[in-house]
């Protein structure tokens, strides 16, 4: 995924700067960038957070990276943002979004007269690099964002920084957020809303779909106005949302208990009642609240991370290590755990793994039943417009596999079907990821059950992971 933050300020910026990329840290784990303009010019640094947090790397660049003019950002993929000298003049640039058309795109800049890119590891081009490459074809900085918004297949949202200003771009569908903030001579522009607010500004606009605005210490000009069509991302609520964030004006935390309400609502329809409701940290917490809320079953916490060294939602870039590490990070309460029917709800299923282990860990700890509440529907399909995934293939999602072991070669005609919480397919599907999981019950969020739990129109909702609309 990632994340980013930039300021312009009459005074120097850099410690809003530092603070407010480091509130994005929940967002991705691999590299972290920021970059200022000041009396020197453009100044800039990146360094690699796998195995150090943003704010230990950083500190002290907050000495030499002077400036009234500033962008940061948390990136799970290329080194970011690049410094880029152009005939539009010099700018940095950094980017949140997936591009789909990278080898057409590509042609494009080649076609161009663009010779070369810095390959990075692994033989891929840098993201962001071309994206800026591709901003630079047209006859002005606006002009080039709009051709960006246009022709990238997935999603693209971005900041960019020149020497008098900065422009901030949200996606073409808004797939994901991006909001303004204001304080006595200073705005600020973020992909989270709560980033801002202890660094003493204020809300003053979210950006709709595709618009671009222009910011400068004094003030915000809209400069290509916003779009109708909406589709930002429901996993946003579900998952990678911070809980004190709103998108759209629906706070994640809100949205969570309304969603754990909903799921309440279903299984006393079953009438069943576990001794006790506990959420698997951190994300799941929030939804076993909002069951315990509206069940009356007691909300706790039988498991609890350990966070003084493992404090981050994502660690490494290695699956297998991965769920190593999110073993560790949970540590049993025995007392409430031995001869106890416990509901545990997780955000969603991916590939399964983890989950099943963490059951396992209960039934090891005593635990007579492991009722499972998932807060979104299955996953069925990959993500086409956000990087929330290192997954290579579709079967890595424990949806598909067990589809495929059920329909072999026919599995892609009958998706619909599985998506459909009314249909046979459906039921026997979670009755096998049930089996395979070793859960007493399994019964995932509707897909109807989400949307109004977040509260916006469907239409402006993407849910594409969960249906494979587009």
């Amino acid at each position: 995924m990632g994340g980013f933050f930039g300021v312009a300020a009459k005074s120097n910026c850099t410690l809003d700067l530092f603070y407010g990329v480091d509130y994005h840290s929940h967002l991705g784990t691999r590299r972290g960038g920021m970059a200022t303009f000041g009396p020197s010019g453009f100044s800039r640094a990146i360094h690699n957070i796998e195995n150090s947090p943003f704010r230990t790397k950083f500190e002290r660049d907050v000495e030499e990276l002077q400036g009234n003019l500033g962008i940061g950002c948390i990136s799970d993929f290329e080194p970011q943002p690049l410094l880029i000298q152009s005939h539009l003049g010099s700018f940095a640039i950094t980017t949140v979004g997936k591009i789909n058309n990278m080898d057409e795109l590509l042609d494009k800049v080649y076609a161009h007269g663009h010779t070369h890119f810095q390959e990075m590891s692994g033989g891929q081009i840098n993201a962001t690099e071309l994206i800026a490459s591709l901003i630079c074809q047209k006859d002005s900085l606006v002009e080039g964002i709009q051709y960006v918004q246009e022709i990238v297949d997935g999603s693209m949202t971005l900041l960019l920084m020149t020497k008098d200003g900065l422009y901030a771009a949200r996606d073409r569908r808004g797939r994901t957020p991006l909001v303004v903030g204001h304080k006595k001579d200073a705005y600020c522009v973020s992909f989270e809303s709560f980033a801002y607010i202890n660094l003493g500004y204020s809300d003053y606009k979210e950006l709709g779909p595709a618009e671009i605005v222009y910011i400068t210490p004094d003030s915000v000009e809209t400069v290509s106005e916003p779009k109708e069509d909406m589709k930002i991302c429901s996993f946003l609520w579900v998952y990678y949302g911070y809980p004190t964030s709103s998108y759209e004006g629906v706070n994640v935390e809100e949205m969570r208990y309304k969603c754990g309400g909903m799921l309440a609502k279903r299984d006393a329809l079953d009438d069943v009642r576990p001794d006790v409701v506990a959420g698997v940290p951190d994300s799941g917490i929030a939804h076993a609240i909002g069951y315990a809320n509206e069940s009356g079953i007691p909300f706790a916490r039988p498991f609890i991370k350990y966070t003084p060294t493992w404090p981050r939602s994502f660690m490494p870039q290695n699956q297998e290590q991965r769920n190593l590490i999110a073993r560790m990070k949970l540590i049993p309460v025995q007392s409430l755990i031995e001869d106890k029917s416990l509901l545990l709800i997780d955000d969603s299923i991916v590939r399964g793994t983890q989950l099943r282990e963490t059951t396992e860990f209960l039934y090891n700890s005593g635990a007579k039943e492991v009722h499972v509440r998932p807060a979104c529907p299955p996953l069925l399909f990959g993500c086409k417009y956000l990087n929330f995934s290192r997954s290579k293939s579709e079967l890595d999602l424990i949806t598909r596999r067990v589809i495929q072991e059920k329909e072999g070669d026919d599995a892609q005609k009958y998706l619909s079907e599985y998506a459909d919480p009314n249909s046979q397919r459906y039921a026997d599907m979670l009755e096998a990821i049930r089996k395979e999981q070793n859960f007493t019950t399994l019964r995932y969020h509707r897909l109807d059950d989400l949307i109004a739990s977040i509260g916006l129109s469907p239409c402006k909702v993407c849910t594409y992971c969960f249906n494979g609309v587009e």
